[in-house]
């Protein structure tokens, strides 16, 4: 398949075999889990690296590529009628409609175009209740974000809000090398699991993502001004968090309490 990688689609293309059987590996269904994956969904199956393999393990595979130019060699490539083809925006794709009534989740999979990564992954955590797990490879700088524990330096808003939907974990480490062309970062490989149920239940999850995205949105500041507004002092030291402290130092919990008390105190 002759095809010429596009920045603008953040294209970088799989092609280290080694690398390919290793996700395919943490992906495929684990000892007395069903012989095939009953529904699965690849997000940027690009030039069908992962593809291949995944229609071995899955009685039946959507994939979403934005490339109209992917999506014909795509087709012709595997002629398969258990893959279906969405020439779509995984933006805005709902991925709930692609449920029948003897899905009851699907499992995704993708490697992710780097410069659009964290609206992907907001994207596909507003969808969760659908999902029930993901395996990504995402530039190692992001899956570090995502993994890391309050009081880190890189602990901030993308690490709250996938840990308060998801258990992360890191699978492994990419070399540059694995992809067409190279890209001038390395990247990782890590496994989502949705929490059922929360383990810290939100009252109202837009208003958590708001006060989440103002704590961390001047990491400098204390949370009495980062939060000026929106919850006052006396409310944070009523939930025993020091309005003096930084958003970093704040737990997955610390911050479900805070946006679920506050959210009661508007009018």
């Amino acid at each position: 398949m002759q095809h010429h990688p596009r920045k603008r689609f953040g294209q970088n293309f799989l092609h280290d075999p080694g690398v390919i059987q290793r996700i395919l590996n943490a992906f495929a269904p684990m000892p007395g889990q069903q012989p095939l994956v009953q529904h699965l969904v690849e997000i940027g199956p690009g030039q069908g690296a992962l593809t291949a393999g995944l229609l071995e393990i899955a009685e039946a595979v959507d994939v979403i590529e934005l490339d109209r130019d992917l999506i014909k060699p795509l087709a012709e490539r595997f002629g398969d009628p258990r893959l279906r083809i969405h020439q779509a925006d995984a933006l805005t794709f709902d991925l709930c409609a692609l449920l029948s009534p003897s899905t009851h989740r699907l499992r995704l999979i993708g490697n992710l175009p780097y410069n659009i990564s964290t609206p992907l992954l907001f994207r596909f955590l507003e969808q969760a209740d659908c999902i029930e797990d993901l395996h990504l490879m995402l530039q190692k700088e992001v899956v570090d974000r995502i993994i890391a524990a309050p009081g880190s330096k890189v602990y901030g808003r993308l690490s709250v809000m996938v840990q308060t939907v998801c258990s992360a974990q890191r699978l492994f480490l990419v070399s540059a090398g694995a992809f067409r062309p190279a890209p001038k970062v390395s990247s990782a490989v890590v496994r989502l699991r949705p929490h059922r149920p929360l383990p810290y239940p939100l009252v109202d999850r837009p208003w958590h993502a708001r006060l989440v995205a103002a704590a961390f949105a001047q990491r400098r500041k204390t949370l009495r001004n980062s939060l000026a507004g929106l919850v006052s002092p006396e409310q944070m030291i009523a939930l025993g968090i020091d309005p003096a402290a930084r958003a970093e130092t704040l737990s997955i919990a610390d911050f479900a309490t805070l946006a679920n008390a506050s959210n009661a105190c508007i009018d």
